[in-house]
């Protein structure tokens, strides 16, 4: 896998094959089509990339100019690959900060955010349950992680038809990439909030 765009652009990132499905050059091009068409440019925005495998979405996000980079990973494996693979880019001198949280993502997010982010990417492995993923959206949605017009994105096996967005949040669209689709949710504004 190679960073697709922006200051390192080119560069390499190694997959660790046993414990992280890294998503498709395919999907993965395709949801920065759709961030650079939400967000236009990327600098100034706070990504979170929740069950990070690879890394490569917050690599990406960083390459193209993000302000904050915040990466959640717990198996052991593959949080040294991020670390890796950012130590192998981090050259290209990021005008954006990156950090590695190796946890949980529901530990992460048990207590207030100290950022709220304009984008979280959710992808975790396959097997994880629905009603895990759902936790972890109204985790978002309460302690605060959001920001008013942020945009969340989760990866699932294309088997899952639909996801249960929690009260507060509403799906937008849903892209299909072969054995992966991506849910995109925002927000639900508030009566009398204008975006």
């Amino acid at each position: 896998m190679r960073i697709i765009a922006g200051i390192a652009k080119g560069r390499t990132i190694d997959a660790v094959a046993s414990s992280t499905r890294p998503t498709s050059d395919r999907a993965r091009e395709a949801l920065f089509s759709t961030l650079a068409s939400e967000f236009g440019e990327f600098e100034g925005l706070h990504v979170l990339d929740l069950y990070a495998g690879t890394g490569a979405i917050a690599l990406e996000a960083l390459s193209r100019g993000a302000s904050i980079v915040h990466v959640v990973e717990k198996d052991e494996s593959a949080a040294r690959a991020i670390a890796s693979n950012f130590d192998n880019i981090k050259s290209a001198q990021f005008p954006g900060t990156f950090q590695l949280y190796a946890m949980g993502v529901h530990r992460f997010l048990q207590d207030k955010a100290q950022h709220r982010y304009h984008f979280i990417y959710i992808d975790p492995p396959y097997d994880v349950e629905d009603l895990d993923v759902i936790e972890t959206l109204i985790q978002l949605r309460d302690g605060d992680f959001l920001h008013p017009q942020a945009l969340i994105a989760v990866e699932r096996n294309s088997r899952v038809k639909e996801i249960s967005w929690p009260d507060g949040l509403e799906e937008v669209r849903v892209k299909k990439y072969g054995q992966a689709t991506i849910f995109y949710g925002v927000p639900t504004l508030e009566d009398g909030e204008n975006g």
